[in-house]
């Protein structure tokens, strides 16, 4: 770690502690070569993947608008935030276990779909219907006998 006061590239970790939360680490260093002290913060960085949307255009993965959007599906529906959030912490796991750097906006919606069916069919099929663009009621049909 470079010394933010002379530039030299020597320098120790004189203490180290972890946040209450555990998710950060902060460690004092001290210079080498001034012997001025810092403090420095060390997290983990979660890379999700790239979403590449229908028409060929990628976007970083937004967490927000895929809450949003399960959250207009639940809305007026008895699902608490613990289960919408518990849902967006499945969803972005399986985008992180997956590995893969891009993945295509279908495969989002499928993850959300399958999320909102396990905690709220009506909210399913709400979001089914605007997801596959239904023209139908032989569609909506289909998708609630599936249900």
């Amino acid at each position: 770690m470079r010394c933010p006061f002379c530039s030299h590239e020597d320098t120790t970790v004189v203490e180290t502690r972890d946040s209450e939360e555990g998710d950060v680490v902060r460690r004092r260093r001290r210079c080498q070569s001034c012997d001025k002290r810092f403090t420095t913060y060390e997290h983990a960085e979660i890379a999700l993947p790239s979403v590449v949307k229908k028409d060929g255009t990628r976007a970083e993965f937004d967490p927000a608008k895929v809450r949003a959007s399960m959250t207009l599906a639940l809305r007026k529906r008895p699902v608490s935030l613990e289960q919408i959030d518990a849902a967006m912490e499945r969803i972005q796991e399986k985008l992180l276990n997956s590995g893969a750097k891009e993945v295509l906006s279908a495969k989002v919606g499928e993850h959300v779909m399958r999320e909102l069916k396990r905690i709220d069919k009506v909210a399913y099929v709400r979001f089914a219907s605007v997801y596959r663009s239904f023209e139908d009621v032989d569609e909506f049909r289909q998708l609630i006998r599936d249900i």
